[in-house]
């Protein structure tokens, strides 16, 4: 693998970096005291800067008017755009609208690209995906109550879903359905478009998260789905193959996520470093950066962020070379390993800055609140370490 990056690709992170310093930074006071649908015109301004930039959508094909990036170099960019909880909405590669993208290019009929797809790209509507369930592990994908049943030309869908993400303000929303029960539990599960102004379609409450009331700005809604019709055409790929495109989308998903993770880790390693050198504990003048422990905690992060950025790397230079099947186990070795890695960084940050760090004053604890649920969502850490350990000593059988 090269690690170099091109004079095309430096120019462009370059620019995106200056651009989160100087627009998306500042912005974040107002983004923690108001609700998001007041910043709404000021971030489609900044959205307006951002394609006049010619930086839209990293990983939006350039058909659709995104820059068309590979995995690794999307993956460059996520992790400049991490270091603001605004730079993926500004720049058009928000979760989940980049994995629906992904599907309906790779699923979509030509009426759904039309319908959905062209507007979603251009940053003109937002989408939500369900698929976790209320009463479901939502660690086994498989493990589906929510049914679509044939009635005419129609499938009538209910259940019960929540961690729908961006429901609320999303025209629609992509639902994991079973459609096949009789199947092998991998093909019994379809994707479906579901219109949200469609009859049935209950967005019942936006999850309140560690104290806060249910955001608008990264919503994680729950919602009912009551006898809700939408014509057979709003099927995604082949029936029965809801899992198998699922799995599709959460390979290079994992990616996104990751180095998104590895920006969040530089930035409150900055803040952790700027603070350890200006906090001052003693009359000579002494700062926190004088101390052994906060010493240990700096060269500790950066070991570890190094680590897990070059794992992240990795595995999408696997993933663009060989495809996502190829690096599976990269895949769930990067999932635990850089949530955690960024979690203990947050941690040691938020310590350094001492009271200040608890506040809203700082990101930090923004961060902390929001970000613990990495080593959950996208497959548990538990889930991921005992399916590569298992196939790990299953390569061993046998040797002495």
């Amino acid at each position: 693998m090269d690690f170099a990056i091109s004079d095309k690709m430096q120019t462009i992170l370059e620019m995106i970096d200056e651009f989160v310093e100087k627009e998306l930074i500042p912005m974040e006071p107002e983004f923690l005291t108001r609700s998001f649908a007041d910043m709404v015109p000021a971030l489609k301004e900044k959205r307006n800067m951002v394609k006049k930039m010619e930086l839209w959508g990293p990983q939006i094909p350039k058909e659709l008017g995104g820059m068309g990036l590979s995995l690794v170099e999307h993956g460059l960019v996520s992790e400049s755009l991490g270091r603001s909880p605004l730079g993926h909405y500004v720049f058009g590669c928000q979760a989940p609208d980049a994995g629906n993208i992904e599907i309906l290019h790779l699923h979509g009929t030509e009426e759904q690209k039309e319908m959905y797809l062209k507007p979603l790209a251009a940053g003109d509507i937002r989408s939500a995906f369900s698929m976790t369930e209320v009463d479901m592990a939502g660690s086994n994908p498989v493990m589906l109550e929510t049914t679509a049943v044939k009635d005419g030309d129609d499938y009538v869908i209910n259940g019960h879903k929540w961690y729908t993400t961006a429901a609320e303000g999303a025209k629609f929303t992509i639902v994991m359905a079973v459609t096949n029960p009789d199947a092998p539990s991998y093909l019994q599960a379809s994707m479906i478009i579901v219109p949200t102004d469609t009859p049935g379609f209950n967005l019942v409450r936006n999850l309140p998260v560690m104290g806060e009331k249910g955001s608008d700005y990264a919503s994680h809604a729950e919602i009912l789905f009551q006898s809700c019709r939408v014509p057979q055409k709003n099927l995604l790929g082949p029936e029965g193959h809801g899992f198998v495109i699922a799995q599709e989308r959460l390979g290079p998903g994992r990616i996104h996520h990751c180095m998104r993770w590895l920006g969040i880790c530089k930035r409150c390693f900055d803040l952790m470093c700027r603070r350890a050198n200006q906090r001052m504990i003693l009359p000579d003048g002494s700062t926190l950066a004088t101390r052994q422990i906060i010493r240990e905690w700096v060269a500790d992060s950066a070991a570890e962020m190094q680590a897990a950025r070059l794992m992240t790397l990795h595995a999408a230079w696997k993933i663009d070379k060989y495809g996502a099947r190829e690096a599976r186990y990269d895949i769930s070795f990067i999932k635990f390993m850089v949530a955690n890695t960024m979690l203990r960084v947050i941690d040691r940050a938020l310590q350094v800055h001492g009271g200040l760090g608890m506040t809203d004053d700082t990101i930090l604890a923004f961060y902390y609140r929001h970000e613990r649920a990495a080593r959950i969502y996208d497959g548990a850490d538990e889930v991921h370490k005992m399916y590569v350990a298992k196939r790990i000593l299953r390569d061993y059988e046998g040797k002495k």
